[in-house]
Order: C-alpha cells, then sequence, then structure tokens
C-alpha cells in the first residue's frame, strides 16, 4: 500500500527550512508525497501572526510547481484548537486499518511530545519520523526518549512495511531558519530574502503581514 506522509506546524510563516526538511523527508522514503498540514489554532503557543487563510495562500505559493509536496488544510476547515491525535485519527479512518501513515516531527517538538493529548494513542495510529534539529536533545529516559528508542525501526524501508508503531529518527541537513527569527526580520524592516521563497515574501509584502510595509527594502 502506498504511504501517507504528513508533516504539520503553524507554517508562521513557511520557510526554506520548512520546504527542504520535507523534501528530505521524501526522498528518504522513496520519494513518496509529503502533506504539508497547516494548524487552526495551535494548541501551545500564543495566537498566529496570519491568519488561517493568509497562511494556507503562503503554502500554495510556496509549494507551487512541486510534485512532491502537497497541502492538507483538514486542521484548517476543523473548529477548535487542532490536536495531531485527531488528525490522524481522522486520517486513518480514510486510509483503513492497513495503510502505512507517517507523522513527521521535529526533535524540539518532539521533546514535549509526552504532553501532548492522547500522546500515547498516536503510536497506534502512525509511525512517528523524527527530525534531528540542532541543538535539542531528548533528555535521557524522558517519555519521549524511550519511545523513540523502544519502537525503532530497523530500517526506513520497515515504515512501509506495517500500518503504524515504528519510529525512526532522521538526520538531514538542517537549515537553521525559524519563524519566530522570520517574523522578527520582517517587523523590523530587516531582510528575510532567501530565508522564504520570494513569491512568499512579495505576498507577506502585499498583505503587510508580521509588520511588513510596502515602503521598506526586503
Amino acid at each position: 500500500m502506498p504511504m501517507h506522509v504528513i508533516y504539520g506546524g503553524t507554517f508562521d510563516p513557511l520557510h526554506h527550512g520548512h520546504l527542504r526538511l520535507a523534501l528530505e523527508v521524501s526522498e528518504r522514503l522513496g520519494n513518496v508525497p509529503v502533506n504539508l498540514v497547516p494548524c487552526h489554532i495551535p494548541p501551545h503557543r500564543g495566537e498566529t501572526g496570519a491568519t488561517a487563510a493568509q497562511r494556507l495562500r503562503l503554502l500554495e505559493l510556496a509549494i507551487a510547481g512541486e510534485p512532491h509536496l502537497n497541502i492538507d488544510d483538514r486542521e484548517l476547515r476543523r473548529e477548535g484548537a487542532s490536536y495531531t491525535a485527531d488528525t490522524l485519527r481522522q486520517l486513518r479512518n480514510e486510509l483503513g486499518e492497513d495503510a502505512p501513515l507517517v507523522m513527521v516531527v521535529g526533535t524540539d517538538a518532539f521533546a514535549s511530545f509526552d504532553r501532548w493529548r492522547e500522546w500515547q494513542q498516536i503510536p497506534g495510529l502512525a509511525h512517528i519520523v523524527v527530525v534531528r534539529r540542532p541543538g535539542t536533545v531528548l533528555t535521557p529516559k524522558s517519555e519521549p526518549a524511550k519511545l523513540l528508542e523502544n519502537r525503532a525501526a530497523k530500517s526506513i524501508e520497515a515504515l512501509g512495511r506495517q500500518a503504524s508503531g515504528l519510529t525512526f529518527e532522521l538526520d538531514p541537513p538542517w537549515l537553521d531558519i525559524s519563524a519566530t527569527g522570520v517574523r522578527e526580520r520582517i517587523s523590523s524592516g530587516r531582510s528575510a530574502r532567501y530565508l522564504v521563497p520570494d513569491t512568499v515574501l512579495a505576498e507577506i509584502k502585499k498583505m503587510g503581514l508580521y509588520g511588513a510595509c510596502p515602503v521598506k527594502n526586503f
């Protein structure tokens, strides 16, 4: 059965680090499509700098013409906070019990995995690919560290041979870009070029997002 891969996030805004990571995952999993899942209301942070519709528009511009990246906007269409377990449960119902389902998460987010709602149910719904992020390590013997070790797949190919339940750690080249840093640059009038796609930056400027001003040089 084809593997279904999701990579969720606030994407506020989407930047080249997100895009490069998604493509690296796609290649390592055999050039399967990666579905970017923008969250509606992030449960663990404050309000986003751009609305759901604006973030979706930036995503559409960013991946235009890239066959290995898709957008799944189900969380934007769902009321309330966006919880991974709800999304995975919905996908599992759509895909069936036997289809391999993979969720991608960085080590920075996975470090607090045991504080996610219904986190213990997630391995029964999907595989978890943890992408190492520079400067972030899991606390030894923490619940996330034990989960990553105890369910570790022997190879990445193993993820395609069962529906869920395995973990795999990837260490791809990482562009150390943060959405927070991008927002701060834009709001202070500094250049954010080459941190986000030019089409995305032009749209940010057009919509006046993150404190962007049309008279500033981006």
